[in-house]
């Protein structure tokens, strides 16, 4: 099975680096991408995304990102992102509670912070998760 190197980092640590069969990310105005051992070379920027890295023994790691860079480069996915969090590790509670606050003020009016704070509770969500058995959901 062919394998590539694979680097998550966020200003604060390195989340994962590892070999991987494969990286599915979204990226600024392009939407998901793909990335399997032996990609072209590729830099492209991040948005708010469910990042999806399938391990070599077939699990698969799920990231909230919040922006940054994606590059590959050789047989090796670099995300350099401006914040990143393992699926594993986020509040779901809090994060839904974002989503509504958003939600609730985006009722109201057209906020670019609230749209911003909506997409990084999605990735949050979706990388925890999913959305489904959030708050609207679960009636």
């Amino acid at each position: 099975m062919a394998t590539m190197q694979v680097e998550l980092v966020s200003p604060e640590k390195v989340l994962f680096t590892g070999e991987a069969t494969q990286v599915i990310t979204r990226t600024l105005g392009g939407g998901e991408i793909a990335f399997l051992p032996g990609h072209a070379p590729f830099l492209g920027a991040l948005t708010e995304c469910h990042t999806r890295i399938t391990l070599v023994e077939g699990g698969v790691l799920d990231v909230a990102v919040h922006g940054g860079f994606v590059q590959v480069a050789g047989n090796t996915v670099s995300i350099l992102s401006d914040i990143a969090e393992l699926g594993d590790d986020i509040d779901r509670n809090r994060a839904l509670k974002a989503k509504d606050a958003a939600e609730e003020l985006l009722r109201k009016e057209h906020d670019a912070e609230a749209v911003s704070a909506l997409s990084r509770a999605h990735a949050r969500l979706s990388a925890s998760g999913g959305i489904v058995g959030t708050s609207q959901g679960a009636h």
